[in-house]
């Protein structure tokens, strides 16, 4: 494909803003919670509108702060944020609404999705310019950053977890956003998962390594300041990420 064809495929970022944030304070949705002086959710959004290469967003949002985000749309006139709709329950249900309204609205099967996490306001340009060039080899990529610690695999025996396994460090990493799709992978992995009353995965890129498990996910690289903001002892860290940013930028 010929870099004009290429740049010819729409980039879509979808990003996840419809968690209730239980975790980190029910009466204040994390969405919305300023860091460095701006509410998580426009750090993420901006974060896309930067990219030269992403042509559309979409924000998947919690009912209950959709007059909120669209507000704060509103107010920053971000051009590229094409739709503003209403999550699910959980996440993937989230991702299956922005999947099925891509879907309507017409998007081409080889257009590149792009599925963020709006609570990891800190995502680098160069983990976006990386899933984008990662969908130009292999239909679906994630962004992960290396584990410096060992991770172990458990099992349960009675009431308690043993370990079953240790993998090598070098090949164990920990899990970021976005995670990145050609549009009629990431649709035909969710037709899969549809029909099995026990899919409940916690991330887009397991439903391709469950569903689709011959096609292979690419790593992207991902950093430590790829922050998910969880709960509130996660603040005194974003805080101090984005007074590292904004000092970079003055």
């Amino acid at each position: 494909m010929s870099q004009r064809e290429q740049s010819a495929v729409p980039v879509v970022a979808v990003v996840l803003a419809a968690g209730f944030g239980t975790r980190f304070d029910p009466n204040n949705p994390k969405q919305l919670v300023s860091v460095g002086g701006k509410p998580i959710v426009c750090w993420s959004i901006e974060a896309f509108e930067a990219n030269p290469r992403v042509t559309d967003t979409v924000v998947v949002v919690n009912p209950q702060v959709r007059h909120a985000v669209e507000r704060l749309v509103d107010q920053a006139g971000y051009p590229k944020v094409r739709m503003i709709l209403n999550g699910g329950a959980e996440r993937v249900d989230s991702t299956a609404a922005a999947l099925d309204a891509l879907a309507a609205a017409g998007i081409p099967g080889d257009a590149k999705i792009l599925i963020h996490d709006a609570v990891r306001p800190f995502v680098a340009q160069s983990s976006i310019d990386g899933c984008v060039d990662a969908l130009d080899r292999f239909t679906a990529a994630t962004v992960a950053f290396a584990s410096t610690d060992t991770v172990l695999l458990t099992r349960d025996l009675g009431d308690v977890k043993v370990v079953q396994s240790v993998p090598d460090r070098p090949q164990t990493f920990r899990a970021q956003t976005p995670q990145a799709f050609r549009f009629s992978t990431i649709r035909r992995a969710y037709a899969l998962a549809a029909h099995d009353p026990d899919f409940h995965p916690t991330d887009d890129t397991r439903v391709v390594v469950d569903y689709l498990p011959d096609e292979p996910v690419a790593i992207v690289a991902g950093s430590e300041t790829n922050l998910k903001v969880t709960t509130l002892a996660d603040m005194p860290t974003a805080e101090r990420i984005a007074a590292d940013i904004l000092t970079q930028r003055r």
